[in-house]
């Protein structure tokens, strides 16, 4: 058996589930003001049907909602029943056709999906609200038929009515005849995955709320593992004694739920922006997605997982700042040595030492065209260089391991410039490279900055 309940117009549609899920876990959503009700097994705690509806009514004027309920063996019937009936209507299991034949054709109408009529842009009113909404072609065509109620349309033959209307007609027939197109769906309802405590005495200090954040931390761990969720986004609110709230959001790489890493990011966190005054309340709050599934490869090394990953990450960003930890990626310009930091995020196979071998192209043996590599210095070595008519004849550095010496050969000088379309001087860059071999037997590549006249010694050419 399923109910449906019809409120008033300007009903509030939260009200109504809430007065729906008061009597059964199973409820959908058929519209802003319309709600079924799965009734199997209520009778037990409620009564027959009758005094279900009256329990349903009495609810939900008490919660100021005038309703209209109907209750019959299909859903499609006691939506029917309840567009044309005021009160209260039960109809019995297998008498739906019987009870539907006399309804208006024109009630079809209310399973067709509709869409949103558009807006006057000057008064935000839907644009057609003072003409008349248009027939549904589908009943105009059984009204010129000389159909007008549902029973006319239940006795007509259905390869007949295949024939003239299609699937969409058949589907009409089966309605009228109270037939479900499609099983109940039960309307999920919006899960809050929070916890709070209210503190007796402010608490000043990482220490006092570790043991706080450990106490909120463990029953939301348990109620993100009982839906299988994890958490993509942690919330933490602290509402100070100020009468302000110190927020903060870790976007965390993978889905996790595991209560002793989420205390320990967001205590990592709050060590970097710790809270301006005490604390007496405390909100922690995530943002739920579906649980991770771990398949590891045979052919590829484990990699880390993202628990230890995401702590050891929030410890060096504790330790040495937001934007010095991360991976380095280059950038789109031609300054040698220039990158970015980004966000850590190994893929899978990478802890697979083999599988950028691939991708790695080894120089012929046979060919003449020898394999030049520049290992770069991380910081350039200053140098001092004897110029002779705009050539280095000699270079020296005080830097152990690098000699220095004459000049034997030498390439270049190859200008290299950047940044200078921006305001900012200290972005801007200009520069002479040259690649040269000393007494020796090392070559090296050396650049002079034009703005400075200062020589650097940049690597080794090997």
């Amino acid at each position: 058996m399923f109910a449906v309940v019809y409120a008033a117009e300007g009903s509030s549609c939260e009200t109504l589930l809430g007065v729906a899920r008061d009597f059964s876990p199973r409820v959908e959503t058929c519209g802003e003001r319309e709600v079924t009700l799965d009734l199997d097994g209520l009778t037990r705690l409620f009564g027959d049907a009758k005094t279900i509806a009256g329990e349903l009514r009495r609810t939900a004027a008490d919660r100021g909602l005038r309703v209209r309920i109907a209750i019959a063996g299909t859903r499609a019937a006691a939506r029917l029943l309840v567009r044309d009936r005021a009160g209260i209507t039960i109809v019995e299991s297998g008498d739906e056709p019987a009870a539907l034949e006399d309804l208006r054709i024109e009630l079809l109408e209310i399973f067709e999906p509709r869409t949103p009529e558009p807006a006057n842009r000057r008064t935000g009113e839907p644009a057609n609200r003072r003409t008349p909404e248009p027939a549904n072609p589908r009943t105009a065509t059984l009204r010129r038929w000389g159909l007008r109620t549902l029973g006319d349309l239940a006795r007509l033959p259905p390869d007949e009515v295949a024939a003239r209307l299609g699937q969409d007609g058949v589907e009409w027939q089966r309605l009228a005849r109270g037939d479900d197109p499609a099983p109940l769906v039960p309307s999920v309802p919006e899960e809050r995955f929070e916890q709070a405590m209210d503190l007796e005495w402010p608490i000043d200090g990482l220490e006092p709320l570790s043991f706080v954040l450990a106490r909120l931390m463990e029953p939301l761990s348990a109620h993100l593992e009982r839906r299988d969720r994890g958490a993509a986004v942690l919330h933490v609110r602290l509402h100070l004694v100020t009468r302000e709230v110190h927020e903060r959001s870790l976007q965390l790489p993978a889905p996790m739920r595991d209560a002793r890493t989420l205390r320990t990011l967001a205590l990592l966190d709050l060590e970097s922006h710790p809270p301006a005054a005490a604390i007496d309340r405390v909100v922690v709050a995530v943002d739920p997605t579906p649980g991770r599934v771990v398949q590891f490869s045979l052919l590829a090394r484990p990699l880390p997982s993202p628990e230890q990953l995401s702590t050891l990450m929030a410890r060096l960003t504790a330790l040495m700042g937001e934007d010095r930890c991360g991976s380095a990626v280059t950038v789109d310009s031609w300054e040698p040595g220039a990158f970015e930091m980004r966000r850590f995020a190994p893929e899978e196979g990478m802890g697979d030492r083999g599988s950028g071998i691939k991708n790695l192209r080894i120089p012929d043996p046979g060919s003449r065209i020898p394999a030049v590599a520049v290992r770069r210095f991380r910081f350039p070595v200053a140098a001092r260089v004897t110029v002779d008519r705009g050539m280095p004849i000699r270079v020296t550095s005080d830097r152990r391991g690098l000699n220095g010496g004459k000049v034997e050969a030498h390439a270049g000088p190859w200008r290299a410039s950047g940044g200078w379309w921006i305001d900012d001087r200290v972005k801007s860059w200009e520069r002479d490279e040259w690649d040269v071999t000393l007494s020796d037997g090392a070559t090296y590549r050396v650049f002079r900055e034009r703005d400075t006249d200062a020589w650097f010694i940049e690597g080794v050419v090997d």
